[in-house]
Parts: C-alpha cells; structure tokens; sequence
C-alpha cells in the first residue's frame, strides 16, 4: 500500500535556548565535580525527557529545599528563586548553585532596581509560574502588582502619587505581551519600563519563526511540555498566525498519527526547553507513516552562550 505524502517544515530556530543550555550543563558538570547524588529545587527546565535523563545521571529533583541533605550541593532551576530559598541556603550553609536564566536575572535587578526606587512594579506573566513567583520574590511582599491579561490592565488602579514600573515573565506571547504595555503607557503615561524588552530573544525567535510558516501548514506540532509557558505560547502563535489545528505534544510516542490523515504539509518546531533528539523522534516516526519529505525554514543559528558559574570552571 502507497504511503500517503507528507510534507515536513522545521522552523528554525527551535528546541533549546542560552539559558536552559546553561543549566542542564551546571546539572551536568556538577554531578561530574561533586559526584552524585545532586539535588535539584524544582525542574531544572520544564521538560521530562531532560528532567528523566538528569536522574539516570544522578541528579535528585525536590519540590523544596527541607528536602535536600544538608552534605550534598543543590542547584537552583532556570526559572529563578525567591530571595527566600537563597536565605535558607545560607542559613543552612548549603553548597548551592544558581542556574536561574541570566535573562530572568536580568528582571530580578530591574526589579530590585524599582523598589529601591520607590516605584509600584508591574509584573505581567502568569501566576503560579515559578518564574513570577521568583520575580515577585526579590522584593518585599506587596511591592509587585501581577497583571495577566489585557483586561486586567485596563482595570488596575494606582493611587494618584505612586510613581509606577513594569516588567514582564520571558516566556510570554510577544504580541499579547505588547498590547498589554501599550494598555499601561496609555493609562499611565509616565510608567517606567525596561530599555530593551523582558522577553527573551529565544522566546521571540521562536515565535517569529512558527508565524514564519504557519500559513503554509495544514498543521502545525510544538515539541514541549504541559507545564512550559514558552511551549504553550508557540501553540498559540501559530493557531492566531493561520494554522488552526496546531497542538502540542511531549513525545514522538504520543503522536495519534492517523489524526493527520488528509494534512499535506506538517509544521514542526520545540520550545526552548526541548532538546533536538525529540524533533529527531518525530521526524523518524513520521517516515514510518508517511512518504515524508523535509525541509528547514528559517535562520537557525543563534550565537548567544551563557557562561557557567565560577565553582564549575576552576
């Protein structure tokens, strides 16, 4: 029986950023310095097939530090932590290492920046996202005011003397991210923002990639995990950008493939915290169903790179 064909677009760039580069290797190596077992707070990045190969190498993941013994080091996620965790370390005279994303770094100055200041600070991102609850964590409680959506900017109030700021989570939508903002100047023209924009350029490649090639797609997959906001947010700009049937997926193995039966031309990019090997996975699987053929679209090189901490280069 004739396979059907099935036409294949990578948008490029896709799959891992700088930052979370940066943190699998501080995983990585420091399991080599230190020996295993590693503790980690938290995902490292939010994708299970990292998180499951970090654990066969020795790392431990704990949703809190009270988990972790006092004799071994414990490494904190890319998404960032609240001062809180960092006091607690100290306290307990943990060996601890930082992979919080420099990007997401780059907020939490702006942020402390703010508050020292004396200006109200505007977090858009989502709540129970690790990465607001490390933003929000910087500074004293009550210092930040979260705002989600467009509607919950139209309506947010300030008394008449609070000198205002905004910053914004990373892994946002680029457009809605915009919008909002532009909500906020027009409501309080005098608001102070950051120079260059909070969200990353990994998250903004990808994005401006899948919009690239989803008017050329019957469907279109994002490789990534329920609970990754820069994952999400590509389903979301590719189904705005034209492509309707567009969904997310974790695995290869969890591809209903009979559901594309009649697509032509199959879109496929990762979010920044989704290795290669599970866009490898897909395009495998697909020539197994379909007489597949392949193409890369887009500027795939990004030339950024994130040192590693100190304790890990000596």
């Amino acid at each position: 029986m004739q396979k059907q064909t099935l036409n294949l677009i990578l948008a490029c760039p896709r799959g891992f950023c700088a930052g979370v580069q940066r943190a699998v290797q501080i995983v990585e190596k420091s399991i080599e310095k230190y020996g295993a077992p590693v503790y980690v707070r938290h995902e490292i990045v939010h994708n299970r097939f990292v998180v499951e190969s970090l654990e066969k190498k020795g790392a431990v993941f704990v949703d809190e530090l009270d988990e972790a013994p006092d004799e071994r080091p414990v490494i904190f996620s890319a998404h960032g932590v609240p001062k809180s965790v960092f006091a607690e370390a100290e306290s307990r005279r943990l060996l601890y290492l930082d992979a919080t994303c420099p990007l997401v770094g780059k907020v939490h100055k702006e942020t402390e920046r703010h508050y020292a200041a004396n200006r109200k600070t505007i977090l858009i991102g989502h709540s129970h996202h690790p990465e607001v609850i490390g933003t929000m964590g910087q500074v004293p409680e009550g210092s930040i005011v979260l705002v989600e959506n467009a509607e919950q900017a139209k309506t947010i109030d300030f008394k008449k003397k609070d000198e205002l700021a905004y910053v914004t989570q990373t892994t946002l939508s680029i457009d809605e991210t915009a919008e909002i903002i532009s909500i906020l100047k027009e409501r309080f023209p005098k608001i102070t923002g950051p120079a260059k924009n909070d969200v990353c350029y990994a998250t903004t490649n990808r994005q401006a990639a899948v919009k690239d090639i989803a008017s050329r797609c019957d469907a279109l997959m994002v490789l990534g995990a329920p609970n990754s906001s820069n994952s999400k947010r590509l389903v979301e700009v590719a189904k705005y950008a034209g492509c309707k049937k567009s969904f997310l997926v974790q695995r290869a193995k969890e591809i209903d493939w009979s559901r594309l039966e009649g697509i032509k031309t199959l879109g496929i990019t990762a979010g920044a915290s989704a290795p290669e090997i599970l866009v490898k996975e897909v395009v495998e699987s697909a020539g197994n169903v379909f007489d597949v053929t392949l193409e890369e679209y887009g500027k795939s090189e990004e030339s950024i790179v994130f040192k590693l901490p100190a304790e890990l280069m000596k």
